[in-house]
């Protein structure tokens, strides 16, 4: 199994290849200061796994993931322990390990690594197990200043696009969350949210009118997109 490492830390790299050695059967290929170096590298070659770091100058371990069309698996190495929960929320991701790291600790990544199965199957599990699993999320974390913050599903009114942020209203307060519209809403369950604009998703049970291509969310109007009206009437079961 080939692997490169991903981490500004010279030492760090280091470590990690020292903990490689002692696994047969792994190799590591190469390693790098920076994300951009890897993705480099990466255009031209595959590897099976990578170690990677959250926290590097100008490009995080997350931005790093997102830009890999098809990442292989991944074992993230961190000092940072406050972002285990958004990290499972990518399918190639398969440990988190937080520095410093220990043989044993390694060793047990590894056997996750060997036991883990590719996203595709996992997303061929069948639809019904994944409605069962949304009607049991009753919130989500979102990552704020590096702080985890959890969000109540029906307290959200809106979620509202804003450029490389997004805006979620709820009945409490607003929270500004640095992330994209796509990828909150793969963390909203469909039976109480639907997308109505490419810039906002609206919590359907908090409609207080609608007329025309609008809707009326609290004090905010929305505007429906004529695509997305007729599932919006569908939902509502005005058709």
């Amino acid at each position: 199994m080939n692997c490169i490492i991903v981490d500004d830390e010279t030492a760090a790299r280091t470590i990690v290849s020292h903990l490689c050695s002692q696994v047969d059967n792994l190799t590591v290929v190469d390693d790098f200061p920076n994300a951009m170096q890897a993705i480099k590298f990466l255009n031209k070659n595959e590897v099976d796994l990578i170690f990677l770091d959250i926290h590097m100058p100008d490009f995080t371990g997350f931005d790093f993931i997102d830009s890999l069309k098809n990442p292989p698996k991944i074992v993230l190495t961190t000092s940072d322990r406050d972002f285990a929960i958004e990290a499972f929320e990518y399918d190639c991701i398969v440990d988190y390990l937080v520095k410093p790291i220990t043989l044993p600790r390694f060793l047990k990544a590894m056997q996750k690594v060997e036991s883990f199965k590719a996203p595709v199957v996992q997303k061929a599990a069948p639809v019904v197990q994944e409605a069962k699993q949304e009607e049991s999320e009753k919130e989500m974390y979102v990552n704020i200043d590096r702080r985890l913050i959890k969000i109540v599903f029906d307290n959200i009114f809106l979620i509202e696009a804003k450029g490389d942020y997004v805006l979620i209203k709820t009945e409490g307060k607003n929270y500004t969350v640095h992330s994209t519209l796509k990828k909150i809403e793969e963390k909203l369950p469909d039976s109480l949210f639907l997308k109505v604009h490419r810039s906002y998703i609206i919590n359907i049970k908090k409609i207080v009118d609608i007329e025309d291509n609008s809707v009326l969310i609290a004090r905010d109007v929305i505007p429906i997109s004529r695509s997305n009206r007729p599932e919006l009437m569908k939902r509502l079961n005005l058709l």
